[in-house]
């Protein structure tokens, strides 16, 4: 029996729900999906250019980040401050604003903590710790909370200015580790005094990875239940989404944005304070390790997600991790794993063009 044609100008048949499910997920991975494609060909073109086989490069990069227990603990040492650095841009985004500047509430949030830390010297560690935390989150808090301020009341643009009042920070830092603070004994390396051996936080048992990364985790998770459970939340999504719209229903949109950015200066804050009491055990040039600019791609890398925030800090500190085996086995330098991720910035902002676009065509143009 012959088929009988269609008409013309019939309607076609909706796809069922579950295709439907399946594209509209594959139309949000896009960006992701291309970013990745980009950040690994441009990286392989300049390792191929540098004389390097671009897949004996890639397979010691997943070897050094996460091919042993060895390594999955360095990657994970390294992701502890990321996860708490990737808040602090994650959080303020939530109510619409773009801070790049965590790296100055880091460094003041490990001082502050490091300055603590000496006062209380002879008290318990029990005591201390919590009190050193609560040091540091309070001086990233108002660090960055006065971006937020300047932001809602002087209308000042707040990525330009958390970036120069990481810079103030930064200075202010050294010099008070180079004077008023500065251990006198640190003669090469101006640093505050080092912290007794009892206040140094030990490490997870049964693991080289320290407390950080449990705090880092936790702290995601709860802004991610916040943000996704509560009024809270839903004011900071519509007030960061829409401001006019909010304050039409009535919403407080300046204490929310100022919040919103204390509290990611809170979690660079902590991030500083348990890297000196994990770590470092002082206050010095050492803090200044990039994490808080690491944080911003971590941010953009999740979506601004809290709990995005997680998977995509650890990945970035196995990255990380890999820079020593690469420069022991191949003589490249520990930096080439900046430039990689440097390449995954530049295409994670490039192919946010295609965000809102579809890969089966029809009505998927470009959401405002």
């Amino acid at each position: 029996m012959s088929s009988i044609p269609m008409p013309a100008g019939a309607p076609v048949a909706a796809p069922s729900a579950a295709l439907a499910r399946l594209r509209a997920t594959l139309d949000a991975l896009l960006p992701a999906l291309a970013a990745l494609a980009l950040t690994v060909g441009l990286f392989s073109l300049a390792v191929a250019l540098a004389g390097y086989n671009p897949l004996e490069v890639w397979g010691l990069i997943v070897q050094g980040g996460f091919g042993d227990a060895f390594a999955w603990q360095n990657t994970l040492q390294r992701a502890a401050p990321l996860v708490l650095t990737g808040l602090a841009v994650a959080l303020p985004a939530q109510a619409g604003r773009v801070i790049i500047g965590n790296e100055g509430a880091l460094v003041l949030g490990g001082l502050a903590a490091a300055a603590l830390g000496n006062l209380l010297a002879t008290s318990s560690p029990l005591v201390v710790w919590p009190l050193m935390a609560l040091a540091g989150m309070a001086a990233g808090g108002l660090w960055i909370g006065i971006v937020g301020w300047l932001r809602e009341r002087r209308e000042v643009n707040e990525t330009i200015a958390s970036l120069l009042m990481s810079f103030i920070a930064i200075a202010l830092f050294n010099q008070c580790v180079e004077t008023v603070l500065r251990d006198p004994a640190s003669l090469n390396k101006p640093s505050t005094k080092p912290l007794p051996d009892a206040l140094m936080l030990p490490p997870l048992p049964g693991l080289d990875v320290h407390w950080g990364l449990v705090l880092g985790v936790l702290a995601a998770l709860a802004a991610w239940g916040v943000m996704r459970f509560t009024p809270l939340g839903l004011a900071l999504r519509v007030a960061g989404g829409n401001a006019r719209t909010a304050l039409g229903v009535g919403l407080p949109v300046g204490a929310l944005t100022i919040g919103a950015c204390a509290a990611g200066g809170a979690c660079a804050g902590l991030a500083g304070a348990v890297e000196v009491a994990a770590v470092h055990g002082a206050a010095n040039a050492s803090l200044i390790a990039g994490y808080g600019y690491s944080g911003i791609l971590i941010a953009f890398a999740a979506r601004f997600s809290p709990a995005g925030v997680i998977p995509v800090a650890i990945l970035v500190g196995g990255i990380a991790a890999s820079g020593s085996l690469l420069q022991r086995r191949l003589g490249l330098p520990d930096a080439s794993v900046t430039v990689l991720l440097g390449f995954a910035f530049v295409a994670l902002i490039g192919c946010e063009t295609l965000r809102g676009r579809s890969l089966f065509g029809g009505s998927g143009g470009r959401r405002g």
